[in-house]
């Protein structure tokens, strides 16, 4: 069997995800997918991937993810890691495909038969359009569904929490900071901000004590003593991780966060490839570790990077606010790493848009998450995608 054709597809309704398709001479096609900076990572695929790949053995992946890492662009989420990573998940998917096995019996088999969700607290056009972070990329005011999460934490927190709950769902991340981040730069948090970010987590404690495990996500907006300052007024509070407290351009910085404050830290979605999160591990002070299998370098170094952090006794978790195959991977690396202890998702996405673009999704069901059946990931773009009038399809053949 040898790669034939690479095909990459995006749609105009969601431009911040690419999908990438590998196809071979014997019919069969791999899926994978990255988010953000759709145009520059699809043009990594065809003008670098693409040539080296085609009219290889798409079985070696592990050869093929080494050689996919460029003399640039070879840390960090870059486009060059992006562009891989997509092309890596696709890779395992057409390997199930022609072993007609599940990915996550190909890593190994599995640890456990679901895990654990908690439920990312956005809306159903949380950075839809936009290809940054921030307060005008949340998408809020469109009430779209009953799933308006992100609206919910900032107004009513208490309700919210017993809406998760009633579905089996005990986790929950909010990020109520991000305004007075943006008001001073991510230098200064007055009292009265303070107070203000502090109390949709006081909702949650208040309407159902502690049977609700809170994550805060800081999304990378402080300085450290204003992190610290966040950390610590939480600690009341007992959140599961603190995420992402400085922006991750100085590590060191994220142990000296963790040092200063009870809360527990978690950090690493935005990391790519397992020296980054070598670093990570080595500041021996954070309690979680969050990968995203869309940017990190695929299947191949998500399940590299899992087990570094299982050496250092460290768990991990897999992100997803992004699409639905980054889901679908996930689940299947969160069911084999035993040091994974539960999943993101976003229920907003899982029952509103991702359905609109694939066959089938991992079943959830009272709180837990497992992969859909089928080999590869088990699941395929809708057919007609490509028919769509919004859709960017672009080739490289042999």
């Amino acid at each position: 069997m040898k790669v034939t054709g690479i095909e990459t597809i995006r749609l105009d309704e969601f431009p911040n995800l690419l999908w990438v398709h590998v196809e071979t001479d014997e019919g069969l096609k791999g899926l994978g997918e990255t988010f953000y900076g759709a145009q520059s990572a699809e043009a990594h695929v065809h003008a670098i991937i693409a040539p080296y790949l085609l009219g290889q053995d798409p079985l070696q992946i592990e050869r093929h993810h080494a050689n996919m890492i460029g003399y640039v662009g070879f840390s960090g989420a870059s486009a060059e890691q992006r562009g891989r990573s997509a092309v890596d998940i696709a890779l395992w998917d057409l390997w199930g495909k022609a072993s007609g096995q599940p990915i996550h019996q190909l890593l190994g088999g599995s640890s456990r038969d679901d895990i654990r969700v908690y439920n990312t607290c956005a809306g159903y056009q949380y950075v839809r359009q936009r290809p940054v972070q921030g307060t005008k990329n949340f998408g809020i005011g469109g009430a779209e569904g009953p799933y308006e999460d992100l609206d919910a934490f900032l107004n009513n927190a208490d309700e919210l929490a017993h809406s998760l709950l009633e579905m089996g769902i005990d986790a929950m991340k909010i990020w109520p900071f991000d305004y007075a981040a943006e008001a001073s730069q991510g230098h200064y948090i007055s009292a009265s901000d303070l107070k203000k970010g502090l109390e949709p987590f006081e909702k949650i404690r208040a309407a159902v004590s502690d049977r609700m495990d809170i994550m805060c996500e800081l999304h990378s907006m402080w300085n450290r003593p204003s992190a610290v300052k966040i950390a610590r007024a939480l600690e009341e509070i007992e959140p599961t991780w603190v995420e992402d407290p400085v922006f991750m351009d100085h590590l060191g910085s994220l142990g000296e966060v963790a040092r200063a404050t009870t809360s527990p830290i978690a950090v690493g979605e935005t990391r790519g490839g397992k020296a980054d999160f070598r670093y990570l591990v080595e500041l021996d002070a954070l309690s979680v570790i969050i990968a995203d299998l869309t940017w990190c370098g695929g299947l191949t170094e998500g399940r590299k990077i899992s087990t570094l952090c299982d050496a250092w006794h460290v768990p991990v978790a897999f992100h997803d606010c992004t699409g639905p195959v980054a889901l679908t991977a996930s689940t299947h690396l969160a069911l084999h790493a035993r040091n994974c202890f539960i999943q993101e998702m976003v229920r907003a996405f899982y029952y509103g848009w991702y359905g609109e673009l694939v066959t089938q999704l991992p079943p959830v069901e009272q709180g837990r998450i497992r992969a859909p059946q089928g080999p590869g990931l088990g699941l395929e773009l809708l057919p007609d995608i490509t028919k769509r009038p919004d859709a960017q399809v672009r080739r490289s053949t042999l």
